[in-house]
């Protein structure tokens, strides 16, 4: 993916054009992966993609993970969501209460033709497949961690400090970044986004595993 400027909105809707012109990946969908450490600004860019793409749905990982399953539940994302969805047919899936920590009621996701999956973990091996787009915010993890617990509040230390060590061994044993296809940086008069470290590396250039800023400015 080509550099796009800063212009507010021009980035987005850029990218936009290019995942409509993705093959799809899981059955008749485009499935999109946003990826990034917690505090990193998934959800707000999800939700400005996804109104350029003409109102996409959204799949919040966070309605997939527990308490007790903060990464543990590619199963059942497999299970309710990817399977039906490349079947052509509707998935449903039960999203997590994170206040009451019980499953709500049944929510549907129809096949559309660009679908956002956005999470820490979006980029994660098993799903990788299934994609036809891998997108990673590009913020420095303790940067990103200082964000979060900013907007969680003080509240929330207790389950942040455990999420920080799930989160370092998650990303540890099952990078997302290398595979990005394009990186997209916040700025505060909108977004940039970079080809990733899947489109520039290539035999003669080596491959950074690690999550840090990137090289490519």
């Amino acid at each position: 993916m080509q550099t796009s400027p800063r212009t507010p909105g021009t980035a987005i809707h850029d990218l936009a054009s290019r995942l409509h012109r993705l093959p799809p990946s899981c059955g008749p969908v485009r499935l999109i992966g946003v990826d990034g450490h917690a505090g990193s600004g998934k959800t707000t860019f999800a939700g400005h993609l996804a109104a350029e793409l003409g109102g996409a749905p959204v799949l919040h990982l966070d309605d997939i993970a527990t308490h007790e399953e903060l990464f543990a539940w590619t199963g059942r994302l497999l299970r309710e969501v990817i399977e039906p969805l490349r079947r052509g047919e509707t998935a449903r899936y039960f999203p997590y209460d994170w206040n009451t920590r019980r499953f709500g009621p049944a929510r549907t996701l129809p096949p559309a033709p660009v679908i956002l999956v956005e999470g820490v973990g979006a980029g994660r091996r098993a799903l990788r497949p299934w994609l036809a787009g891998l997108l990673w915010m590009e913020l420095p993890r303790d940067e990103a961690w200082t964000r979060g617990r900013g907007r969680d509040g003080a509240a929330q230390e207790e389950f942040w400090n455990g999420w920080v060590s799930a989160e370092r061994g998650h990303f540890a044993e099952d990078p997302t970044r290398p595979f990005a296809d394009a990186l997209v940086r916040q700025f505060p008069e909108g977004y940039e986004v970079l080809p990733g470290p899947s489109e520039t590396s290539g035999p003669d250039r080596a491959l950074t595993q690690g999550d840090g800023p990137s090289a490519v400015c």
